[in-house]
């Protein structure tokens, strides 16, 4: 496979990542984290929700440091004070002298961006105790906003087959200033792994929703959140296996992600 494909230099990190990143909150024990880290994954999405896979993370940072990205942020972060005090926590909590990516959750809901907790994520990032700063965000017209004009290295964003539109809000405005992108919910919350009602085509296995988002060039890695250790390796495997979509697949996952789309009622607002 086309190490293009699998690897990209970013940046904003300093460091050539596995486009595949981990996103350790959904089931994986720490054994799953250390087989993970062996196959070359090396961007570990962690909250302090995932206890199970603390001590692991813990170990792997002492072993080598520098071939890990970790990004984690706070539970809430409304106020710049509190931030600090966070990001203060989890450099205790996981025992390493800096975070790779700081990131606020859910900009606008369980997070807000006001002059306090921008001044007090750009003052982290000076101080040497984040490497970069970002946000994960629904809110697809903001992003574009924030990807043009912030002090952002990192936005973490909705993107897949049955939700492109990033690929008209945010994609466009990235040329300014290139920050990193994470797509997450690839599989659209498993909606995506479902036969729709009257479809007859075939229908997307996990790692085609992260194909599909890696495909697009703009999109530097998207988050796996297996519950297992099989899902996590048929994700790894079938990744490195079949690579980029090929323009079959592409027309057909297209149509798919439209059909999967308009017979949802999964959610009952847009993003």
């Amino acid at each position: 496979m086309d190490n293009d494909f699998l690897y990209r230099d970013v940046p904003a990190l300093g460091r050539r990542v596995f486009r595949l990143g981990l996103a350790t909150n959904y089931g994986v024990e720490g054994v799953d984290l250390d087989w993970a880290l062996e196959q070359g994954v090396n961007y570990v999405f962690w909250t302090p929700n995932a206890r199970h896979v603390t001590k692991s993370l813990q170990a792997a940072l002492k072993r080598d440091r520098e071939s890990l990205v970790l990004a984690c942020g706070p539970t809430t972060g409304y106020y710049g004070g509190g931030i600090r005090r966070a990001c203060e926590r989890l450099l205790k909590k996981l025992d390493t002298e800096y975070i790779d990516i700081f990131q606020l959750f859910w900009l606008g809901r369980t997070s807000a961006w006001t002059p306090s907790t921008i001044d007090a994520l750009v003052s982290l990032r000076e101080s040497g105790m984040v490497r970069a700063i970002g946000v994960s965000i629904h809110d697809r017209k903001r992003a574009g906003k924030l990807a043009e004009n912030s002090p952002l290295d990192m936005l973490m964003i909705r993107y897949n087959a049955a939700h492109p539109g990033a690929e008209i809000d945010i994609f466009p405005h990235l040329a300014r200033r290139k920050p990193t992108i994470v797509a997450y919910t690839a599989t659209r919350w498993r909606g995506l792994l479902k036969r729709p009602k009257d479809w007859r085509g075939p229908i997307m296995t996990a790692s085609d929703c992260y194909r599909f988002c890696l495909s697009n060039p703009n999109v530097d890695l998207v988050l796996t959140g297996p519950k297992n250790r099989q899902q996590l390796q048929e994700n790894i495997s079938n990744l490195r296996e079949k690579g980029p979509l090929s323009e079959e697949e592409y027309r057909w996952i297209r149509e798919f992600g439209q059909v999967v789309h308009r017979g949802s009622s999964r959610f009952t607002f847009r993003f």
